[in-house]
């Protein structure tokens, strides 16, 4: 009787390479926007946070389906919205309760191409008492994001800079958000 191949054997003539669980480039988690113009927020997040496009599936009528761009080392996918799809983006719902975050080693240049490009400030940049230079940025889309760079501080201007915001969140204030944040929070 002649011998037969081994299943591993066959299996492996039959079946494809095997692929990362993971495509390369991206992280455990990605988040995924849905924007109600998500062309032209590419372009934008191309000239505030300096983003480079990876990719982009759009229908015939020009709507994207499904793309993807880098934020310095991380991935953000994109789509627009769509009559009866789930998510819709923060501009029909009037908000979002999502901020995405965003370190970087030059926070004044990527803070002032944000403005530049027309990012609405909803907490200035600052340093913070946990040792960051932080603010917070609302995109054309209604999209919320922080940005921040580990800076150096004294002890004593961390503790200052502690004592002031512990006395606002007292007050149920939010510390370093600006007036009409503040209006809009309550």
């Amino acid at each position: 009787m002649p011998k037969s191949k081994s299943k591993k054997a066959k299996a492996k003539k039959t079946s494809n390479p095997k692929k990362a669980p993971i495509p390369p480039g991206f992280h455990t988690v990605t988040p995924y926007l849905t924007i109600n113009g998500a062309a032209a927020a590419i372009d934008w997040y191309k000239k505030a946070f300096g983003a480079r496009e990876l990719a982009r599936d759009a229908i015939p009528d020009g709507k994207i389906m499904n793309a993807r761009i880098r934020i310095g080392d991380s991935i953000v996918m994109l789509s627009d919205t769509f009559p009866g799809g789930g998510p819709q983006s923060p501009d029909l719902l009037g908000n979002s309760p999502v901020t995405l975050h965003i370190y970087t080693s030059n926070i004044e240049k990527i803070w002032q191409q944000a403005v530049d490009a027309g990012a609405k400030v909803t907490m200035p940049l600052d340093n913070q008492f946990w040792g960051e230079r932080y603010g917070q940025l609302t995109d054309p889309y209604g999209h919320h994001w922080s940005v921040s760079q580990q800076v150096n501080m004294s002890k004593k201007e961390k503790d200052e800079k502690q004592k002031q915001a512990m006395a606002m969140f007292a007050q149920n204030e939010h510390p370093g958000r600006t007036e009409e944040a503040q209006v809009v929070q309550n």
